[in-house]
């Protein structure tokens, strides 16, 4: 029998927004526990996707969330020796865990000079429909909607 679940530590709203989804954010964005560097990545990004965009740079990043946000996945079952690939809806809590993670990584893999002006070309990728956290996205739904012949095997 495994142990409780650990708890959930509150997260600070951030200064500029006072949002906790920021802050979660900044959190997956931040390396070596740098998070001042990291909330300085993110503003510059929003400042630089407004310059862009000439739209506020916080609601084209929140647009940007939810165009990558999946909805369902696929998950790894084994059923007398062969292994489905088995669609299953994401949890809440993992959607956004997801989409976070999907942003801050291809943003990383992109080319430009600094991770602000990177974070920024991915955001407003995303919030177009397009870029490579947006491609992850329609790859998973692809790969969910190939494999929804195994869906009776959930549980």
């Amino acid at each position: 029998m495994r142990k409780a679940q650990a708890k959930k530590l509150p997260l600070a709203p951030d200064p500029r927004f006072n949002d906790k989804l920021v802050t979660r954010f900044v959190n997956n964005l931040m390396w070596e526990g740098k998070k001042s560097g990291a909330f300085n990545i993110f503003y510059d990004a929003l400042d630089k996707v407004a310059k862009q965009t000439g739209e506020e740079g916080y609601e084209v990043w929140k647009r940007a969330l939810s165009n990558v946000t999946p909805a369902v996945e696929v998950r790894s079952r084994r059923i007398g020796g062969a292994t489905f690939q088995i669609p299953a809806e994401v949890r809440q809590d993992r959607k956004v865990s997801l989409s976070i993670k999907w942003l801050i990584r291809y943003s990383r893999d992109r080319n430009g000079r600094s991770m602000a002006d990177k974070l920024a070309n991915e955001i407003v990728a995303a919030s177009k429909g397009e870029g490579a956290a947006f491609k992850k996205k329609e790859d998973t739904h692809r790969m969910a909607e190939a494999n929804k012949a195994f869906a009776h095997f959930r549980t």
